[in-house]
């Protein structure tokens, strides 16, 4: 799964033209009950492409404002799939060490459970019971840059993050909070240099103890490649003690939320860590709050945006070998601001100076 930038296109055959049409009307038409196609109700995206998304430009003409009606027809909806509170990671009662367990995406490979990841299992759901006003999923897009949008961001009940991505030197722009925060296993290798010595072991250290009790939410299950650094990860946490609550997402978990957006006619390969952070949300909170979700190389006003906010990772926005078919995602996410669903920002937030 990707998610330091979360939308990413497989193919961007609109150029300017492209990134201009993907913003327009993001403030317009909010408070549609529902929207019927084919047969199915939203997100109210029919496309099997990765086309450009074409809309003329126009300016917001109406303020966002929640529809109630909708979200909760969604979670009703995502409830038939899955259930938050129980997907969002398997528990101690489930397994026990020395257990066989299969890869989701690498099905001939298998894994045994350590008495390490054994120990660190919770015992309930680090969301049994939660329920939230309102939550952020703040994506790790360049477009945060000069946004604005820490203050908003921090306002939020529940505030959800993404692979560990830094936020202290970057505060205006992308806030200080955290309640969850996922750590997909390339990380390690990407942003802590497979912590190959002490230096970036004790750098992975510091952000972890930075969480301060936050959930901490690892995809141990999905490929064979991330065995070794989910271990790396779980063996530093007992070994310093490091207050954060651990979560390994369910087994059927990403097959669930698949399922859930091909009956609504979006037709995604792999959902991409920011939208597994949506559907799961839908459960918990009653608002919902996208930042840092932007799939193109240009802004709105055409400026450069950086593939993450926070280093120089360059990315192929054209590549057809990605797993993920963002720009559908971005699609749907953004029918659903239209609709009152959920709130999209792409630009700078209200009362940012």
């Amino acid at each position: 799964m990707v998610c330091p930038v979360l939308w990413m296109t497989d193919r961007d055959s609109g150029g300017r033209g492209t990134i201009r049409s993907a913003v327009n009307s993001l403030h317009s038409k909010s408070n549609r009950t529902e929207v019927v196609i084919n047969g199915s109700l939203p997100p109210a995206v029919v496309d099997r492409s990765n086309e450009s998304i074409k809309h003329s430009i126009q300016p917001a003409s109406t303020k966002w404002r929640h529809n109630e009606t909708l979200s909760l027809r969604i979670r009703k909806q995502i409830l038939k799939f899955l259930d938050a509170e129980k997907d969002i990671s398997v528990l101690k009662g489930t397994l026990k060490p020395g257990d066989i367990i299969h890869y989701i995406f690498d099905r001939d490979s298998t894994m045994n459970v350590s008495q390490n990841l054994y120990e660190l299992l919770p015992r309930t759901s680090p969301l049994k019971n939660k329920h939230f006003r309102t939550c952020a999923i703040v994506g790790n897009s360049g477009v945060l840059l000069n946004s604005g949008c820490g203050e908003e961001i921090d306002t939020h009940s529940f505030v959800i993050r993404c692979n560990l991505a830094p936020v202290q030197e970057y505060a205006r722009d992308v806030g200080l909070k955290t309640d969850l925060v996922t750590m997909n296993p390339s990380v390690i290798q990407r942003a802590f240099e497979d912590l190959v010595n002490a230096t970036w072991r004790e750098k992975l250290l510091q952000r972890l103890h930075g969480l301060n009790g936050s959930i901490l939410w690892i995809p141990a299950f999905m490929a064979r490649g991330g065995k070794e650094r989910v271990e790396w990860v779980n063996a530093l946490i007992l070994k310093h003690r490091v207050n954060v609550r651990t979560a390994y997402p369910s087994l059927r978990l990403l097959h669930a939320v698949r399922g859930y957006w091909l009956t609504n006619k979006v037709h995604i390969k792999r959902p991409t860590t920011g939208l597994l952070m949506y559907t799961l949300a839908t459960r918990f909170c009653n608002q919902i709050y996208l930042y840092g979700f932007w799939p193109f190389p240009l802004d709105q006003n055409q400026n450069p945006v950086k593939y993450h906010y926070y280093d120089s990772l360059k990315y192929g926005y054209t590549s057809q070998a990605s797993p993920h078919t963002m720009p559908l995602e971005f699609k749907a996410l953004k029918s659903l601001h239209e609709q009152g669903a959920l709130k999209l920002t792409v630009g700078q937030c209200d009362g940012a100076t």
